[in-house]
């Protein structure tokens, strides 16, 4: 490996980022990961920790986080906060202590703005996320956006929304667990549009995020409709498509839904899955000259 190479520190290297990302890195960088697994350089639980770190880095590709927009429990909620705003501080004050990177990437989401419905968001959209999830994320780019000022580093801030990838976490993965059962059903014929990014992307983005400083939302060019990405994942799993509820139907079951209890169906996701949410990615393209990656064109689910 080239000793001249910058060092990058990746927080999160264990989590679903990380199996997507570290490859790509490990390609352009000398890597330190810090994660709570065994296998990383530093095996710390940020949320609890301040970590000891042996040396200076030129980057910082901060990905560690709770993920997920919903929380049924005060305990889950402040668990949020832990993960995702003290354990940005916690980071920030063991970069302090071993030498202040140039450059600091911060792996923040779109939920910040708090949106169910709209169409190609930008940056410059209010953060006004009401969840747990987005609040959290929102200190933590506040605290960096003041850290990093303070500090003179370089801070990139990206925002990607919903993210694919081989064995997806999430509403993507619940979408194929659900076509693969025969346990999920296409909303009025599955017409809606939704922003997703490649997971890889972010690796591939890091070169072009050194020594900038912006925030910018990441998805890719086309926002497929629920329809395409059923259609994808039914065409690799080897299925029938799902079949469609008319959305007079769909509306009765979710009242259901909201009455027993029950997570299959009801009225907060039959709104996800009937209302458009798409984001800009103008920014990235013009700013950092990166071009996303086509996600109906890349998508594998294994």
């Amino acid at each position: 490996m080239n000793k001249y190479m910058n060092s990058l520190l990746f927080t999160g290297a264990s989590g679903y980022i990380g199996s997507k990302v570290l490859p790509l890195l490990c390609e352009k960088y000398l890597v330190d990961t810090l994660s709570f697994s065994d296998s990383s350089t530093y095996n710390v639980n940020l949320a609890e920790q301040v970590p000891v770190l042996n040396k200076q880095y030129n980057i910082v590709l901060h990905a560690a986080g709770k993920a997920h927009s919903f929380s049924d429990t005060e305990e889950e909620a402040q668990s949020f906060y832990h993960v995702n705003y003290q354990g940005t501080k916690n980071l920030c004050a063991g970069l302090t202590g071993c030498g202040i990177p140039q450059s600091f990437i911060f792996i923040s989401t779109v939920a910040v703005y708090g949106c169910d419905s709209g169409e190609r968001i930008t940056e410059d959209h209010p953060l006004n996320s009401d969840t747990a999830y987005g609040k959290s994320k929102i200190q933590a780019e506040k605290y960096l956006l003041e850290w990093c000022d303070r500090y003179g580093v370089l801070l990139t801030i990206l925002r990607p929304s919903l993210l694919a990838g081989s064995r997806p976490p999430g509403n993507l993965g619940a979408m194929i667990s659900g076509i693969s059962t025969g346990r999920y059903a296409s909303i009025a014929g599955g017409k809606v549009k939704k922003s997703i990014a490649m997971a890889e992307d972010i690796g591939w983005l890091v070169p072009y995020c050194e020594g900038k400083f912006g925030i910018f939302n990441l998805c890719d060019d086309y926002n497929p409709s629920f329809n395409e990405l059923e259609e994808l994942i039914s065409k690799q799993l080897d299925r029938s498509l799902p079949v469609n509820i008319p959305l007079i139907i769909a509306k009765f079951l979710a009242k259901l839904g909201d009455l027993f209890n029950l997570s299959l169906l009801n009225t907060r996701k039959l709104s996800k899955m009937t209302n458009s949410l798409t984001f800009s990615n103008e920014k990235l393209k013009k700013e950092l000259g990166f071009n996303p990656s086509d996600v109906l064109k890349n998508f594998s689910i294994y």
